[in-house]
């Protein structure tokens, strides 16, 4: 039988047995095992069936096929397995002590292996068929592999038809490897349990509102940041900078909702170093130049993320504490996946033109026993985020905006998101710790995922874009800073006093009052910088016969621009909705442009002036159309 072509041209002896490749790994060796989809599954069972190999040290990412021995007393001894992340098949080994982990930057490896801080006797990798000019491709697994193979003393490549060959960074020439051994099996595939529950379509809503069209995304390791992917089918002209490609994806390179048309680094191309999936998915990315793969220290460097513009990082937790350090690697003592890439994607999202981070991760954990937004960090739990590296965090309750934030308003936007039961022990354990006021109100202890319905973006006169949604207890300094950049004569005509203070005890008060249902503040925000600011405040409170007050301050910057009208217009829906049959409102009788708003709305309104120079209005609200 004639040999295939590629081996015909390699030197004679190139082309060898299992037995006689694996024959160089001496006792005492280090070797390191591709990566996760990629790695040769042949070659790590033959070299495990060897009972003459003893004393290897193993270096491995993501490892899937030493699951089936792990239990195996007699491998452990021979064995010692050295893991940079531990997935999900190594999970209980690692929590019985099998396992050492290594908690180092998925940017950083290569360079341990290049320094020869980590050094590496033997790689054992899989590999394509070379191709006319000697070259074959690492296909699924670049990562962290290409840099074991420029590092270590001795190469050996399982050399599979099966294995897709990737574009970019992935070709290795014959040149490099050492020892070929033709063995042809299907690759490991990875079908994670993608959860499409309530939680995790309310998550998905969340990141949906704060992904933008033509954005750059990074999604991290793990079920949640891939099932939120399915959210996201209504944008335009997305692109991916990542780690890690799954079938998660697929779908949206179907339907051309990523294109990468839009990014400022490598445009017009997914950017990524490893692949784990279904046999779908590796035929999408064989030869297919859509897909540029790299290596981890490109893909995961800092420096070069930050290069794409308006690049937004998704990753999971498995605990936030309330100043917004994060958990992602342990739970208490027991390590559970590992730091990856999350930290150098924060730091390059954080550096990127218009990015930004988001952390995703359920409000509870062990069917809503505990809450996974907590006071403090479980004991042993490492810091894989700091609270200096955080930007949003997202639950199925919302999401809470820490960066440039202060203990106190981190403090109220985290518990703001928890779940409803475990929102007033947050708010105790804060003020224990003397991170909040002691008479700071807690946030209300019901699910209020209704208000997400009143959130609108309205285009004002001025060309600019105000965003219009119910106002919450953590807005208290944006609220307080609106207040404070008000003139003395806008303050004069809100408020019917010269009003000089606005303390945190006055909000207090105010707070005390908003329900969402009798009592109601909506807040329009326009975009300053890189963050949202308070232009104005529309309210409405109960009052009698099934009226309520209803009253408005905009900003003097946006006078004339429409926003008090949308803002009626809004705040008589919620009303409507919470059975109020009209509203009644006071003002100066020389301020024309508030009677303008209310006359224009509600033209039968009724007026009455009262000797103090104010109008009372009364507007009930028109019937509504009957359906037929």
């Amino acid at each position: 039988m004639a040999l295939p072509k590629w081996q015909q041209k390699l030197p004679g002896n190139k082309t060898v047995t299992t037995k006689a490749a694996l024959a160089s790994i001496n006792n005492g060796c280090r070797v390191f095992l591709g990566t996760g989809c990629g790695e040769p599954q042949h070659l790590i069972h033959a070299m495990v069936a060897d009972r003459g190999t003893q004393d290897i040290m193993i270096y491995q990412m993501l490892s899937h096929t030493l699951a089936q021995y792990v239990d195996d007393p007699a491998f452990v001894e021979r064995f010692s397995l050295k893991l940079f992340f531990i997935s999900e098949p190594m999970r209980k080994a690692a929590f019985e002590g099998k396992i050492d982990y290594l908690p180092t930057y998925l940017s950083q490896i290569p360079k341990l292996f290049q320094s020869h801080r980590i050094g590496l006797d033997v790689a054992l990798i899989q590999v394509s068929p070379p191709d006319q000019f000697g070259y074959c491709s690492l296909g699924v697994s670049v990562d962290i592999t290409r840099s074991a193979v420029e590092n270590a003393e001795l190469v050996i490549a399982q050399v599979n038809p099966c294995m897709p060959r990737a574009w970019g960074d992935s070709l290795v020439h014959t040149d490099a490897i050492d020892y070929f051994v033709p063995y042809e099996e299907p690759l490991v595939t990875y079908h994670p349990n993608l959860p499409e529950n309530d939680i995790t379509r309310r998550i998905g809503h969340f990141i949906s509102q704060l992904v933008r069209d033509g954005d750059t995304l990074q999604v991290g390791f793990g079920t949640l940041p891939n099932a939120i992917l399915q959210h996201l089918g209504q944008k335009k002209d997305l692109g991916l900078h990542t780690q890690l490609i799954t079938d998660a994806m697929l779908p949206l390179f179907e339907q051309n909702v990523i294109t990468n048309r839009l990014k400022t680094l490598l445009p017009r191309r997914v950017v990524a170093s490893l692949c784990m999936g279904t046999e779908k998915l590796y035929r999408f990315i064989d030869d297919n130049p859509f897909f540029d793969f790299r290596s981890s220290e490109f893909v995961s460097d800092p420096l070069v993320i930050a290069r794409n513009d308006n690049l937004v990082s998704i990753s999971s937790a498995l605990e936030v504490d309330l100043t917004g350090q994060v958990c992602s690697d342990s739970l208490g003592y027991h390590f559970y996946s590992g730091i990856g890439d999350q930290v150098d994607f924060l730091r390059g999202a954080s550096m990127s033109k218009g990015g930004f981070s988001i952390i995703a991760l359920p409000s509870t954990a062990q069917n809503g026993k505990i809450s996974r937004i907590v006071s403090h960090l479980s004991e042993g739990a490492g810091v894989a985020t700091t609270r200096g590296d955080v930007n949003f965090v997202v639950t199925e309750y919302g999401y809470a905006e820490l960066q440039g934030k202060g203990i106190y308003q981190r403090v109220m936007e985290l518990a703001q998101i928890a779940h409803p039961k475990f929102r007033a022990q947050l708010i105790d354990a804060a003020k224990k710790h003397h991170y909040i006021f002691a008479d700071q109100l807690p946030p209300l202890e019901r699910d209020l995922i209704f208000l997400e319905k009143y959130n609108w973006r309205v285009n004002l006169k001025s060309g600019q874009t105000a965003f219009i949604r119910p106002l919450y207890p953590s807005d208290e300094f944006e609220y307080r800073n609106f207040f404070y950049s008000l003139k003395e004569e806008t303050i004069y005509r809100r408020f019917f006093y010269k009003m000089r203070l606005f303390s945190h005890e006055i909000v207090q008060q105010q707070w005390a009052e908003v329900d969402y249902h009798e009592n109601m503040s909506l807040v329009g925000r326009v975009q300053k910088g890189g963050h949202n600011e308070v232009m104005a405040i529309g309210s409405y409170a109960q009052e009698k016969d099934g009226y309520a007050e209803v009253a408005f301050v905009v900003h003097d910057d946006f006078h004339g621009q429409g926003i008090a009208s949308r803002m009626l217009e809004y705040l008589e829906q919620i009303a409507r909705e919470n059975n109020f049959v009209g509203f009644v409102a006071t003002v100066f009788d020389d301020n024309q442009a508030m009677l303008n708003v209310f006359q224009k709305r509600y033209p039968q309104a009724e007026l009455t002036s009262n000797l103090s120079g104010e109008i009372n209005i009364s507007m009930p609200f028109a019937p509504s159309p009957e359906v037929e």
